[in-house]
């Protein structure tokens, strides 16, 4: 396969692949069509295909069905339109997530038909695993399962020896009852939501790395900036946002906090979450109550009257009166609608607090992950 990176064909829209020859391409085309129509899909979508000298591209865009179904871009009533049941079957997840790529502004790439395949499952996975994660807020928490993980200064949580990554982060963050919850920030948090479906994807498709990837988290976890250039692939951008309702299922999330005097409570910065499909974000600390889109937006405006402060001069968020005044909102058709026009705007640029609303301009989601073409490089990070 020709190697190519994702920003050579972002600007096409839809789900994009090339192949070297006019063969590869045929053959991966078959595998393709027969995949979209035991999904379901074929009937939302166009296949288009261009040959050139030495290489062939295969686009899928939206068929004009689906763009009626999704008027500016709008994938969180896809579901719902469709009369899907993502919550529950896997199938229609899969349905939801490709029919939201291909409706996607900028394209989704990918090198073959085993890399989308790949990503298809990266995503339901990490919607399935961020539906079942329950934690317990805490920016400076230092609570994990002790027979998994042990923490270690400067480093943080280190995976202990012989210990399964799989069956650690599932146990950290899939608690049996709400009394056994660890502590995390929400950043922390969708970071073990994303490496869970990533290691559960490579289980399948890259045992090696999956393994490489373990034995760097006995002695040396990423974290923050190490882990998304390691893992994380930034689709949109600021100067080129994406629509503000469109998501894809697997997408990570940042909703920023507009506000700058409540935005200085540590852990209040903003919430990162995880797109689930079906118009639902999940709830860390509550994942029997995941939020809409307007639920969101009401919950991070109504944080600059939450905070308070303790005898000590330090302040911190009343998130029961927080949960209180979205109440009240939302039964207020007028200040409902008046607090959404305020928060569904893109975002300003970091360090700005001006006429920008909670919505972020780009969505993340994990890297290639097939042996022959996967763009996860451990050795630059860890180097």
């Amino acid at each position: 396969m020709t190697y190519f990176t994702r920003h050579d064909l972002e600007h096409l829209g839809g789900i994009c692949f090339l192949f070297e020859s006019k063969e590869s391409r045929l053959i991966e085309k078959k595998k393709l069509s027969d995949w979209l129509e035991r999904a379901g899909a074929q009937a939302y979508l166009n296949l288009a295909v261009s040959q050139f000298e030495h290489w062939s591209l295969l686009q899928i865009t939206a068929s004009d069905v689906l763009r009626a179904l999704t008027p500016s871009f709008n994938t969180v009533d896809l579901s719902k339109q469709l009369g899907l049941q993502s919550e529950h079957a896997l199938r229609d997840l899969e349905l939801e997530t490709v029919l939201a790529m291909a409706r996607g502004p900028r394209s989704y790439c990918f090198p073959s038909f085993d890399e989308f395949l790949a990503a298809v499952r990266i995503r339901c996975r990490t919607a399935l695993a961020a539906r079942k994660t329950q934690l317990a807020f805490d920016t400076e928490g230092v609570k994990r399962p002790i027979e998994y993980w042990t923490y270690v200064e400067e480093k943080g949580f280190v995976l202990n020896a012989g210990v399964d990554l799989i069956a650690a982060l599932t146990h950290t963050t899939q608690p049996e009852t709400p009394q056994s919850t660890y502590t995390f920030s929400c950043f922390r948090a969708s970071e073990y939501v994303l490496l869970l479906a990533l290691a559960q994807e490579l289980r399948q498709t890259h045992p090696l790395l999956l393994a490489q990837i373990e034995t760097l988290w006995q002695s040396r976890p990423l974290l923050a900036d190490d882990f998304n250039d390691a893992f994380v692939h930034e689709h949109g951008k600021l100067a080129q946002p994406l629509p503000m309702k469109f998501y894809v299922p697997g997408d990570r999330v940042w909703f920023r906090n507009p506000d700058e005097a409540s935005a200085d409570v540590k852990g209040f910065e903003g919430s990162w979450v995880c797109y689930l499909g079906a118009g639902q974000f999940n709830n860390f600390w509550d994942r029997t109550q995941p939020y809409t889109l307007e639920q969101k937006c009401l919950e991070i405006y109504h944080w600059r009257h939450g905070v308070a402060s303790k005898p000590n001069g330090e302040r911190w968020m009343d998130e029961s009166r927080v949960e209180a005044l979205v109440s009240q909102s939302a039964k207020n058709s007028l200040v409902y609608s008046e607090i959404l026009a305020r928060m569904m705007r893109i975002r300003d640029d970091r360090g700005i607090y001006a006429e920008g609303g909670c919505i972020d301009a780009t969505r993340d989601a994990l890297r290639w992950v097939c042996p022959e073409t996967t763009d996860i490089k451990l050795d630059n990070i860890v180097s």
